[in-house]
């Protein structure tokens, strides 16, 4: 039977890292992955990013719809219709903000017989852990029904303050595992069971935020990218995009954690669906989007 890991944890936590070491730990073990992608806007930016480590017949983007309620039924079918392959495992990364006690409940029913049932594996940066004011609710839920809890951001932290985070996800689910990424073995992931944590329901529309995308023209600088996303308010708690840098055939993904850090890499290859920008949180809005890449843009090709 194939096994099923969902990925949950807070933006910026560190989901997709721990997705790409999965998909290669699994490949040199001989595991045939399968990956969906969820998110708000345009997730085939970030699935475009794993092309250098599975086949892109492998990997499967769903944007627009979160896949803890809405788009529940459209991942069902998704996971249903997963070719059969030879020790096949299929890796689900849930959107930052997924009610995921809900995802858990609605993905455990109406699975092929082929798949066991579903685990799940959470994502908690120590440095971050309930400092999120109103969102403390929403990160809190993301561990209490996981089976692993995957600790990050941890070189900065103090040894109290590992203590302190480790001590309060204890009090949240004792039945979940608290391991660092290094430490993980992932020839044990197929034979976690799911967690029999009971459960406290969240206000479910406490995940659901506003989110919006918009073209995005070529940069004159890398400046450019650190003025838009300091122009963009605190409230919008994730900013990623991918552009070019004038001079530069190769294209720049960059992405603004809700900390405020910002993060450049090269982005491999071409995006499918164009340069973009995306933002998800509170205030969200093509207009915002407009006038911040015009300010930006005057401000650094001077």
């Amino acid at each position: 039977m194939e096994a099923i890991i969902t990925i949950v944890g807070f933006l910026g936590a560190g989901k997709t890292t721990l997705l790409k070491h999965l998909i290669t730990s699994f490949s040199n073990a001989g595991w045939s992955p399968y990956v969906i992608l969820n998110d708000y806007e345009n997730a085939y930016i970030d699935a475009h990013q794993l092309t250098d480590k599975v086949a892109p017949k492998w990997v499967k983007a769903l944007t627009g719809s979160c896949i803890c309620c809405s788009g529940i039924n459209e991942l069902r079918d998704y996971v249903n219709g997963i070719p059969k392959r030879d020790n096949g495992i299929t890796l689900i990364e849930a959107n930052g903000t997924s009610d995921a006690c809900s995802l858990m409940e609605f993905l455990g029913v109406g699975l092929n017989d082929r798949f066991l049932p579903p685990i799940q594996i959470s994502v908690v940066d120590v440095n971050n852990w309930q400092k999120r004011g109103e969102h403390n609710e929403l990160e809190a839920n993301q561990i209490l029904v996981s089976s692993l809890i995957i600790l990050t951001h941890i070189d900065n932290a103090t040894e109290s303050r590992k203590e302190a985070v480790v001590k309060a996800l204890k009090e949240m689910n004792s039945f979940a595992k608290i391991i660092t990424i290094d430490k993980l073995d992932v020839k044990l992931l197929p034979e976690l069971t799911q967690s029999k944590k009971a459960i406290k329901k969240i206000e479910h529309l406490k995940t659901h935020w506003s989110s919006c995308s918009i073209d995005l023209p070529s940069v004159p600088k890398l400046a450019s990218i650190d003025e838009i996303c300091k122009r963009l308010p605190k409230t919008i708690l994730r900013v990623k995009g991918c552009t070019q840098i004038e001079g530069d055939d190769k294209y720049t993904y960059f992405e603004r954690k809700p900390d405020g850090e910002v993060f450049v890499r090269p982005f491999n290859g071409t995006p499918t669906t164009g340069p973009k920008l995306l933002t998800i949180g509170p205030g969200s809005s093509i207009d915002l989007l407009k006038k911040v890449i015009k300010q930006s843009l005057n401000v650094t090709k001077k």
